[in-house]
Parts: structure tokens; sequence; C-alpha cells
């Protein structure tokens, strides 16, 4: 019986230890972040949570394969959660923004299989008009042999348009962590100043 009791004790405990570290793995604020201001490309702040860190090259090269490296990214401790910024040239002026805002849409639906969007806008952050979507994406396996499950993710991402160039502001987080990280979120987008 005292044997059976010290077996059920440490399952128990195993228990609780796993149920801890899975909280920790999938990334949930255990409590309200800080967030601290960072300054990318000397023209751009933006305030993220503090326990972020620069992603290196080599994680970049793998999670953002592009032809232009993004300005900066920054991730969470776990690598489930990016904050990035990226600049791209192109001929549109801040006037064509609705034109622009259509365009973006229109890749953002063929990029995924399906989307659903929380936000799509023209708005004035920091005295600066952006494009915002906000939304929860799905991509699914086309293969009918696979049986991956679909990849969700949850996003918000701001364009900027000035000087020949678009900066783009993009988070992301897996879909699962949507409510927790949403305000954070949106607090993080709300903080981005362009000089």
């Amino acid at each position: 019986m005292k044997n059976f009791l010290y077996l059920l004790s440490g399952f128990f405990l195993l228990f609780v230890f796993t149920a801890n570290a899975q909280k920790k793995t999938y990334g949930a604020p255990q409590k309200p972040a800080k967030l601290v201001k960072v300054t990318i490309a000397k023209k751009i702040t933006v305030s993220v949570p503090e326990d972020f860190t620069v992603m290196p090259d080599e994680g970049i090269a793998s999670k953002y394969p592009a032809a232009r490296k993004p300005l900066g990214v920054y991730t969470s401790p776990n690598g489930q959660i990016d904050f990035s910024v990226s600049e791209k040239p192109t001929t549109f002026i801040p006037k064509d923004l609705p034109l622009v805002k259509d365009i973006y849409k229109a890749s953002i639906l063929r990029m995924f299989s399906d989307v659903q969007f929380i936000r799509d806008e023209i708005r004035t952050i920091n005295k600066k008009d952006m494009i915002v979507f906000e939304f929860v994406s799905t991509v699914k396996d086309e293969n009918p042999n696979s049986n991956k499950a679909p990849i969700k993710k949850y996003s918000i991402v701001q364009y900027y348009l000035k000087g020949g160039n678009v900066t783009i502001f993009t988070f992301n987080s897996p879909a699962l962590l949507k409510d927790k990280w949403q305000p954070l979120a949106q607090e993080i987008m709300n903080s981005v100043k362009i000089n």
C-alpha cells in the first residue's frame, strides 16, 4: 500500500510539472508582460515584451526567406511568437492607401487556405496613416493523402507608405494563443512610431 501511495504521489507531481511546462511551452504570458521600447533601423521605434530577443540571422533566413532581409525580428523565448519589420520598394504613394489596402487584402486571401478578418481598415497610429489587417489564417495541406493538421495563426499586419517604400509591421502567434496575446499584440502594434 505504501509503495502504491509513493507511486500515486509521483504521478501527481509529474502531472503538475508537465502541466506547468506545457503552459510555458505554448507561450502564453503568465502575467502582463512589461513592454520595452526598441529602435529598428534608426527611424522606427516600437515597444516589445521585455523577454523578446532579436532573432539571429540564421533564424531569420530559415523563418523569413526573402530576397530582402527584414529590418528587424524580435521573438519570444520559445520562438513561437514574432514581431517583424520589413521594407520593400513601391511605386504607390500615401494617397493610394485605399487601393493598396484592397491589393494587400487580396494577397492575404491568396496566401492562405482560409482567412477570418477581425479588422480590415486604414487607421492613424502615432500620426501616421496605416493599413491594418488583424486576422486568423489557416493553411491546409492540399495533398489528399496527407494527415497533417492545418496550421492556424493569429496575425496583425500594418503597412505604411512613404518615400517609395512600404514598411510592413507583422505580429504572429499560434491561433491557439490568440485570446491571451491579442490585447498585448494590439498594444505592440499601436506603439509603432516612424520618424
